[in-house]
C-alpha cells in the first residue's frame, strides 16, 4: 500500500502544474465527497434496497412483482435497468422458477433480519414501527410468510401479467410490505446511482490524465479492468517435495492415478472409460502446466503455441502456481 500510496502522490504532483489536467486533479475530491455521502446512507441501502432487513426468497418475489407493476408501463429507457426489455428474460427465468421455497427457513431468516434491522435503527423509528405492526420480529415473520402466496408460480405470473393494477388487487401481505419500505429503497438507490456515476466520470479523468502523461503499454502496468490479456509462459515440470512433476499427464497416468487409489471416489472412472481402456493410445497426453499466469475467472481460456495453434484450454491451477 505504501508503493500505490506514493504512486498516487508522485502522479498528483504531476498534475499539479499542468492546468490541463486541473479536472483529473479536482476528480480526487470529487471521488471523495461522493464515497462520504455513499458511506452515509450505507446502512440504509443496505437494508432496504440490497434487503438486508428482509432476507427471504418471498420478500425478493414480492418486491420484484411491485416494481414490475411500476416499472414495465415505463418507457424502456427510463425503467429501473433490472426491469429493461434486455434484462426481461432474465427476471422472467428467476421469478418463474419453480425451485422449491422453504416456509420455515423463510421465517428463520426473515426473523434474524427484522431482528437487526430494529436493533440497527432502533425500535422506535417510525418505519420500523410501521415494518413490524406492534409485533415481535418472529410474530411479524409468521404472518408474513404465512400469509403470502408469492412462493405459488402460478399466483406470481397472474400478478406479473396483469401488472400494477393486479398487484394492488391482491392485496399480498409481503408485497404491501415491500410497497411501504419502496420509496426509501428508491430514495438511497438514486443517491447511489448519482454519485456512482460522479465517481465513474472522476475515474474517467484520472484515467484520461494518466493515459496521456504516463502513456498505455509504457512506464505503467495496465489496471485490471476485465479487458483482453495475454499471459505468456511455458510448458515445464515443476519439483514438489523433492520429487520431479513433469509436465504432461497422460491417459495412462490417469488410469494408474484410478487403480493407485483403487477407484475410491473421486479418483473412481466411469465404466465406459474401463471397458474401451484398450481402444486408447495411453501415451496421449491429457493435460500440461505451465508457467503461465492465470486467475480464477481465466477458466475456459484458450492456450497457444509460438505459432498460433490452439493447443489447451484453462480449467484449473494448481497450488505451486499461486506465488
Amino acid at each position: 500500500m505504501g508503493a500505490k500510496i506514493k504512486s498516487e502522490a508522485d502522479f498528483k504532483a504531476q498534475l499539479g502544474g499542468k492546468p490541463e489536467f486541473a479536472d483529473a486533479l479536482a476528480a480526487y475530491d470529487r471521488i471523495a465527497g461522493a464515497t462520504k455521502i455513499m458511506a452515509a446512507q450505507a446502512p440504509l441501502y443496505a437494508f432496504f434496497e440490497r434487503g438486508d432487513g428482509f432476507v427471504c426468497s418471498s420478500f425478493q418475489i414480492a418486491r420484484n412483482l411491485l416494481r414490475a407493476g411500476d416499472e414495465r408501463p415505463r418507457p424502456n429507457g427510463e425503467r429501473l435497468q433490472e426491469y429493461s426489455d434486455a434484462n426481461r428474460a432474465s427476471l422472467e427465468l428467476g421469478l418463474f422458477s419453480p425451485r422449491p421455497i422453504y416456509p420455515d427457513l423463510e421465517i428463520l431468516t426473515l426473523t434474524d433480519s427484522l431482528t437487526f434491522l430494529a436493533t440497527q435503527l432502533g425500535g422506535n423509528d417510525p418505519l420500523v414501527k410501521q415494518i413490524l405492526d406492534g409485533k415481535s420480529p418472529h410474530e411479524r415473520a409468521v404472518e408474513l410468510i404465512n400469509g403470502t402466496q408469492v412462493r405459488e408460480v402460478a399466483f406470481r405470473k397472474k400478478l406479473y401479467e396483469g401488472g400494477d393494477s393486479a398487484v394492488r388487487e391482491a392485496k399480498d401481505p409481503m408485497i404491501e410490505l415491500a410497497r411501504l419500505v419502496d420509496p426509501v429503497a428508491r430514495a438511497v438507490r438514486k443517491v447511489a446511482e448519482e454519485q456512482g456515476e460522479i465517481k465513474q466520470q472522476a475515474h474517467g479523468a484520472i484515467a484520461h490524465a494518466s493515459n496521456t502523461l504516463l502513456g498505455m503499454g509504457g512506464s505503467r502496468y495496465p489496471d485490471a479492468t476485465g479487458t483482453l490479456r495475454l499471459s505468456f509462459g511455458t510448458v515445464k515440470g515443476y519439483d514438489e517435495d523433492g520429487q520431479s512433476i513433469p509436465a504432461f499427464t497422460t491417459f495412462d497416468g490417469l488410469y494408474e492415478r484410478a487403480s493407485e487409489m483403487k477407484e475410491r471416489p473421486p479418483f473412481n472412472l466411469p465404466a465406459v472409460w474401463q471397458q474401451r481402456h484398450s481402444r486408447l493410445d495411453l501415451k496421449t497426453p491429457l493435460n500440461f502446466v505451465s508457467t503461465c499466469d492465470i486467475i480464477g475467472g481465466n477458466s475456459g481460456s484458450p492456450v497457444v503455441n509460438r505459432a498460433g495453434e490452439f493447443v489447451g484450454i484453462i480449467f484449473d491451477g494448481n497450488l505451486q502456481g499461486l506465488p
